[in-house]
C-alpha cells in the first residue's frame, strides 16, 4: 500500500506540471458552466422547486469525466509507453497492478477536483442547489468515472502513439459531449438527435448523475449500462494492453 501511495503521489505531481491537463480538468469546466449557465440557467422548472441550472450542472460532470478519461489518461499512458517509462516501471517490484491503480487514483482525484470546482462555481455564481443525497451522487460519479477510465485504458492500448491516442480520444469525446446532454440540454435538440443520444455512453453518465442529484432516484438502466461498459472495456484492455 505504501508503494502504491508513493507512486500515486509522484504521478500526481507530474500531472500538475502539465498546464494543458490542469486547465482542461480544473478551469475549462468552470468556464463552461458559467457560460452555459448564464445562457440557459436560472429559469424555473415547471412543477418543481428547481431551476435549469440544477439540471444542467450535474450534466456538466460528464465534461470533466470525459476529458480526464478519454483525453488525459490515454495521452499520458501513450507518452509513457513511447518513452519507455511503462517498460521500466513494469520491471520494478511495484508490479503492473499497482502501476495501473496509481493512474486510476490520480485521475480520479483530478476528476473529483474538477467536479468540485464546477459545483462550487455554479453554487456561488448561479444559485445551484446542493443534492439531497450527496453520498449517492458520489457513488454515481465514481461508477461513471471508473467506466470511462476503462475506456481510456482501452484507447491507450489500441493506439500506442501519443498523437494517435490523443486524436482518437478527442474524436470519441467531443461528439459524445455535444450529443449526450452534457454540453447542451437534450430538450433543446431536434428529436432525431435525442434518439441518437440513446446510443452514446456519456448520455448514461449524465442521466445517472443528474437524476440522483435532483432527487429522482437511482437510474438502474444507466447504472447497468455503465457497469457493462466497465466490464467489457476492462476485459478487452487486459487482453490487448501493451507495456512497450
Amino acid at each position: 500500500m505504501q508503494a502504491l501511495l508513493r507512486l500515486t503521489y509522484t504521478e500526481f505531481k507530474l500531472l500538475l506540471r502539465e498546464p494543458a491537463a490542469v486547465f482542461f480538468t480544473l478551469a475549462f469546466p468552470v468556464l463552461v458552466v458559467l457560460l452555459f449557465g448564464s445562457i440557459f440557467g436560472g429559469y424555473p422548472v415547471r412543477g418543481t422547486p428547481l431551476t435549469t441550472i440544477d439540471l444542467y450542472t450535474p450534466a456538466y460532470t460528464g465534461l470533466v469525466i470525459g476529458t480526464v478519461a478519454l483525453i488525459g489518461l490515454p495521452t499520458t499512458l501513450a507518452s509513457y509507453r513511447e518513452r519507455g517509462v511503462l517498460r521500466r516501471l513494469r520491471a520494478t517490484p511495484l508490479g503492473p497492478t499497482r502501476i495501473l491503480a496509481a493512474h486510476v487514483l490520480v485521475n480520479f482525484v483530478m476528476t473529483l477536483a474538477g467536479i468540485g470546482l464546477l459545483i462550487t462555481a455554479a453554487a456561488l455564481f448561479l444559485g445551484l442547489q446542493m443534492p439531497h443525497a450527496p453520498g449517492m451522487v458520489f457513488i454515481a460519479i465514481t461508477l461513471s468515472s471508473l467506466s470511462f477510465f476503462a475506456v481510456g485504458f482501452l484507447v491507450a492500448s489500441l493506439f500506442p502513439s501519443v498523437r494517435v491516442a490523443q486524436a482518437v480520444g478527442q474524436a470519441v469525446f467531443f461528439p459524445m459531449f455535444f450529443l449526450s446532454g452534457s454540453a447542451l440540454p437534450l430538450d433543446q435538440m431536434p428529436g432525431w438527435l435525442r434518439s441518437v443520444s440513446d446510443y452514446i455512453p456519456l448520455t448514461y453518465v449524465v442521466r445517472l448523475v443528474q437524476e440522483v442529484w435532483i432527487g429522482d432516484g437511482w437510474n438502474w438502466m444507466a447504472a447497468a449500462i455503465l457497469l457493462a461498459i466497465l466490464a467489457l472495456a476492462t476485459l478487452l484492455t487486459a487482453r490487448v494492453f501493451r507495456w512497450e
